[in-house]
């Protein structure tokens, strides 16, 4: 199959005519495919980037605090590790599917060539409502969930990480289990646990900070001045509040967040420090929206759909994937989309967005943060020494702007999207270690 035959993206009509949603695996080879085209990489190498190198499936029988027994399926999905282990992140959730951890799997692998940093990429997690587990439970699944991937991961093969539904106590359990199975501590074979096992300091911060240090360079770059830009947050979680708060505190206007029941949105600007994060206090956005009116001058309540659409200078997906798309992708307000998110922006909207002018910063950029100071933690890990939370910081500022530079001077270079520079970035790197590697007999 020659590389035109396989490069071929879907038309823009072809795949907005699609009222299926599509699936992260199919926007990560689309997006692989319409970059490769532009580049002069060998076929065999963009053949095995299409594909995982191993998909892992398991079944995880639970007793639940009332002694009956329920089995959940878990995956671990490992996409390419030329340039070292496998990393990416756990996540526990009703809608998690063996495709999802793959498309999200060679997203890492894009991120952390993104970044430069000697990972590849994976992902996983188990299909469960976390709501419905109480702290036992959920205890008592990741301790079973880690012994039936203990073989597939390891501080040299394959480093998890928290992701949706899970958190550094997650971590902290899964590293636990895998240490007394081995009969030593190896707080290595996980990132983002709680400073007091291994975590590093500013783990939780960083994705939301990357977003908002990634945002500011974007600005100043198109010349909005912070002072004079207004921002739109959709989700108020972790990514969201933490990039929010940032920006705020640098004198960007936060004019609306989300959380996912519903937005408040004042065009005077949101006091942001006022309101805990999902992860601080559940669904307080909507609390705080329950206090307001709907005057359509002054702060109000609206909807997460309505929040998209807002006249603002920066638009800041960060809740879930596929929340932009064709559907909407025509009514964006934004002159900026800042992913927080992975892969809220599926290809046909990408593709409308390009055409109206929208600057679309990528995920594999913005919100990079997290697997950046997860290698921080792991340096932290394997050295038996710990960092403070201002070199971490110093650190990971470095980091960023040197991606985003390198990202610009790609865009200015070859006069393509944002999106496209970070896969080209992406794809040199990952094509000259497989090409220097070469392919075992």
């Amino acid at each position: 199959m020659s590389s035109q035959e396989r490069s071929s993206p879907p038309t823009r009509e072809a795949t907005a005519a699609s009222t299926d949603p599509e699936t992260a695996l199919e926007t990560a080879r689309r997006q692989l495919d319409r970059v490769a085209a532009q580049l002069d990489v060998d076929d065999a190498v963009l053949e095995r980037l299409s594909h995982p190198a191993a998909v892992h499936e398991v079944t995880i029988p639970l007793e639940r605090d009332d002694g009956s027994v329920e089995v959940f399926t878990g995956y671990r999905a490992q996409h390419d590790s030329v340039r070292g282990p496998y990393k990416g992140g756990l996540r526990y959730h009703p809608e998690v599917s063996r495709d999802e951890c793959v498309g999200l799997s060679m997203w890492m692998t894009w991120k952390c060539a993104v970044m430069d940093l000697p990972f590849g990429g994976a992902k996983g997690g188990i299909v469960v409502d976390p709501k419905s587990l109480s702290d036992d439970e959920k205890e008592r699944l990741t301790r079973r969930f880690t012994q039936e991937i203990r073989d597939v991961i390891g501080p040299n093969t394959d480093i998890p990480a928290p992701d949706m539904g899970t958190d550094p106590q997650t971590m902290a359990w899964l590293m636990d289990a895998y240490s007394m199975q081995e009969g030593e501590t190896i707080p290595g074979v996980v990132t983002g646990k709680p400073p007091s096992v291994g975590g590093s300091y500013g783990r939780e911060e960083a994705p939301g900070r990357s977003v908002a240090i990634v945002t500011r360079e974007t600005c100043e770059y198109y010349d909005y001045p912070l002072s004079e830009t207004t921002v739109a947050v959709q989700g108020f979680g972790s990514v969201g509040a933490n990039a929010a708060r940032l920006l705020d505190e640098w004198g960007a206007t936060i004019v609306a967040v989300s959380d996912v029941n519903g937005a408040v949105y004042d065009p005077d600007g949101i006091d942001v420090a006022a309101i805990p994060s999902h992860d601080e206090e559940p669904e307080a956005v909507t609390q705080f929206a329950t206090t307001l009116g709907d005057d359509p001058g002054g702060a109000r309540r609206i909807s997460n759909a309505a929040l998209l659409e807002l006249d603002v200078d920066v638009l800041v997906p960060a809740a879930v994937g596929n929340v932009i798309t064709a559907d909407n992708a025509d009514a964006i307000g934004a002159d900026i989309v800042v992913e927080g998110a992975n892969g809220p922006t599926t290809f046909a909207a990408d593709t409308i967005l390009e055409d109206r002018g929208i600057h679309v910063i990528p995920d594999i950029l913005a919100n990079a943060g997290g697997v950046t100071v997860s290698y921080f933690e792991w340096l932290q890990d394997i050295n038996r020494r710990a960092w403070s939370l201002e070199r971490v910081n110093e650190e990971l500022e470095s980091e960023m702007v040197t991606a985003w530079t390198a990202l610009k001077d790609e865009v200015e270079r070859r006069n393509v999207t944002w999106r496209d520079a970070a896969y080209a970035v992406a794809l040199d790197r990952i094509a000259e270690a497989h090409e220097m590697r070469g392919l075992w007999p």
